[in-house]
């Protein structure tokens, strides 16, 4: 990416933590429309993590509203950019969350085993971990798909269909993929047109995830990006658009 665009984008945008400060400390309306567009933004990844964490749709739903709440009610209001990554007080206040809805659950009746009580698993922290970055990952990756969604509504050109068509037919050759494309979009598409469609496709969606991956930095440098992009397993799709 060149220098100005990335200027002109650290510019752009109001970053998680500027929200995360008016979320906290300014006047009412704006604190509401702070948490309100973190929640909305990171629900997902919160959500994911949850039902990955209790296997119950139902308890998910519940941990999701009850960490909404801690937030709104100022459990972040120590976050600061200078600490750590957003998602890193994200996750905390995740494990939290969970390690306190295990502890309710021991603390309700149950009958008693007569096995014999097994050690925590060393693995458990490991295991949270990996569930917290794969929630993290898909939520970005979801957002980066429904940015390209938007691409496509707003000029016209098929990049969502054309690259998602791609991911669930990595076999098909290009004349067979214009083929059924041309079929299911209603408009005839060569081979070497399918290609530039896909290039270009694979170029906006590098350019969101990018974007989103941006927004929960704040304003970081192209190293600390490029960092977060690699720890999440998302620097694959898109090293080329970071050094254009």
């Amino acid at each position: 990416m060149q220098t100005d665009r990335w200027d002109e984008h650290l510019s752009r945008i109001s970053t998680m933590w500027t929200k995360l400060r008016r979320a906290h400390e300014g006047s009412h309306e704006a604190a509401v429309s702070a948490r309100q567009e973190l929640m909305q933004r990171y629900c997902g990844a919160v959500y994911r993590y949850l039902l990955g964490a209790v296997r119950d749709p139902h308890v998910a739903d519940d941990l999701t509203q009850e960490f909404a709440l801690r937030f709104i009610s100022g459990r972040f209001r120590g976050a600061d950019p200078e600490r750590g990554r957003f998602r890193d007080y994200v996750k905390r206040g995740l494990f939290n969350l969970v390690h306190d809805y295990r502890k309710r659950q021991l603390k309700e009746p149950r009958a008693v085993s007569l096995e014999h009580n097994e050690p925590a698993a060393q693995g458990q922290d490991v295991d949270a971990e990996e569930t917290f970055l794969a929630s993290w990952r898909q939520e970005l990756l979801a957002r980066a798909w429904q940015a390209l969604t938007e691409v496509q509504e707003k000029t016209g050109q098929p990049y969502q269909s054309v690259l998602r068509f791609r991911v669930e037919h990595p076999d098909l050759r290009s004349p067979q993929m214009a083929e059924q494309l041309s079929a299911l979009l209603g408009k005839p598409l060569t081979a070497a047109g399918l290609r530039q469609l896909l290039h270009r496709a694979r170029e906006k969606f590098a350019e969101a995830l990018i974007e989103e991956t941006r927004h929960s930095l704040g304003a970081a440098t192209q190293e600390q990006l490029e960092e977060e992009l690699a720890d999440l397993d998302l620097l694959k799709y898109c090293q080329s658009a970071l050094h254009e």
